[in-house]
């Protein structure tokens, strides 16, 4: 399984196939020993260190705690990094324009427009291949348009919504 690790500007691609683990196509003697809970016991490359995993509030998203140091870890698979890069698309100095990432049915509008949103917050769910799929904000914004009601098929890349960044309006 292949994953895109971020931590603060730095991003990593880890592929893990078995007990084979490869950083940016790179092996890495690594074995990870599940402590209990969130903790983890992880040795790399022989030096041995104790992770304190959580579950942040984003989907993909882990606060990590090692040595008294904390981060915010962004880890996606490949799939939910595509869908992630479909949905959501920003014109130059535009809004942002939340689309389909695939054909469905929408099933239900959660915003309208002039309503402020939150990272994260649900704005569309759509029905395909007989899952629902609600579509989040990436950040925070104002709901700017709503292309689509409930009952409506879309096709893959349709626009669903388009969102104004908090600090777009704000321009001079």
């Amino acid at each position: 399984m292949k994953y895109t690790v971020t931590i603060g500007d730095t991003t990593w691609t880890v592929d893990i196939q078995g007990s084979a683990v490869r950083v940016n196509d790179e092996p890495v003697d690594v074995v990870v020993h599940d402590a209990g809970g969130p903790v983890r016991r992880i040795v790399v490359g022989g030096r041995s260190l104790e992770v304190v995993a959580t579950r942040g509030e984003d989907h993909g998203s882990w606060l990590l705690a090692t040595d008294g140091t904390r981060v915010t870890a962004q880890v996606l698979d490949e799939r939910s990094r595509t869908l992630r890069a479909l949905v959501h698309k920003t014109a130059p100095d535009g809004p942002v324009v939340v689309r389909a990432p695939m054909p469905g049915l929408v099933v239900r509008v959660l915003v309208q427009p002039g309503a402020a949103v939150g990272a994260g917050q649900a704005l569309v769910v759509v029905e395909a291949m007989k899952m629902e799929n609600e579509l989040k904000a990436a950040a925070a914004g104002v709901v700017e348009k709503v292309h689509v009601a409930p009952g409506d098929r879309v096709e893959k890349g349709a626009p669903l919504v388009e969102l104004a960044h908090h600090g777009a309006t704000q321009r001079s």
